[in-house]
């Protein structure tokens, strides 16, 4: 996001777009959205069971009743039967190709949702208002074929990131400029920057939380069909030593039947 910061950071300093001075009030944060990426595919151990009941206790400690978008079939059918809302279902991408149309669909969820409840408080013109939280969801590779669940609050912005934004310098002299009429145009320019500006950070965010997804999914899948492996090597190894002993059996018997008969034959004679 170094990109990003760089903007949002020239933005701050050089135009009457000041994000650190966005007004957020914590306490009466509403959340309206989350996303929760999954599988689509099994043997993935509890992938999707450990991301969908770490989602659900988490959104059950915060004010709102969310609606729930989930990336990956196998999640959706673990919140399927919870009480909650649930919103679109995506496919997951099966290559790093599929993911910016995947993204670009889940930023205009959360556009969609924010100006809907906008529009049912009465409206605002600021862009994505501050008293709406949206979450997102995944599992997080650590290390080797582990993972963890996690979560990052999208909206609204983090007060103190803001303000760090507004102290990143430039690293060199050509600073990016908005070019606009003065006066009530560049009130809208700046609206539409600042939209701009949070757009790409939806973006950049949730595309990272994808490929994060992603990565400890198949880390999951690899640690899974290991697991397999190994299971049938232990259960191969099981049913030869039964069938050495079963076949050792059935010649002990073979042998005891022909002394039996050896001796009672010389018994006879």
């Amino acid at each position: 996001m170094v990109s990003f910061e760089f903007r949002a950071s020239s933005i701050a300093q050089h135009a009457d777009t000041d994000l650190s001075k966005i007004d957020i009030n914590e306490s009466e944060v509403e959340v309206i959205g989350a996303i929760v990426f999954g599988s689509d595919q099994g043997l993935v151990g509890q992938f999707n069971e450990d991301i969908a009941q770490f989602a659900l206790t988490t959104l059950a400690k915060l004010p709102g009743q969310p609606t729930i978008w989930t990336v990956g079939e196998r999640v959706q059918t673990r919140l399927a039967d919870a009480p909650t809302k649930l919103g679109s279902t995506y496919n997951l991408p099966t290559s790093v190709i599929g993911i910016a149309p995947l993204i670009g669909h889940l930023v205009a969820q959360i556009q969609q949702a924010t100006e809907r409840q906008e529009n049912n408080q009465k409206g605002s013109n600021s862009p994505y208002n501050t008293s709406y939280g949206i979450y997102v969801f995944h599992n997080r590779p650590t290390s080797g074929a582990l993972y963890e669940p996690t979560l990052q609050r999208l909206l609204p912005l983090d007060q103190q990131w803001l303000q760090s934004l507004a102290e990143i310098e430039w690293p060199n002299s050509h600073r990016p400029e908005i070019l606009c009429p003065i006066g009530k145009a560049e009130r809208q320019v700046n609206i539409r920057t600042r939209r701009a500006l949070i757009r790409e950070y939806l973006f950049i965010s949730i595309f990272r939380a994808c490929a994060e997804s992603l990565a400890s999914e198949n880390a999951s899948r690899l640690s899974a069909m290991q697991r397999a492996e190994k299971n049938i090597d232990e259960l191969q190894e099981k049913l030869g030593r039964e069938f050495n002993r079963l076949r050792q059996s059935a010649i002990d018997e073979e042998l005891f039947d022909v002394l039996a008969g050896y001796e009672l034959l010389a018994h006879r004679h």
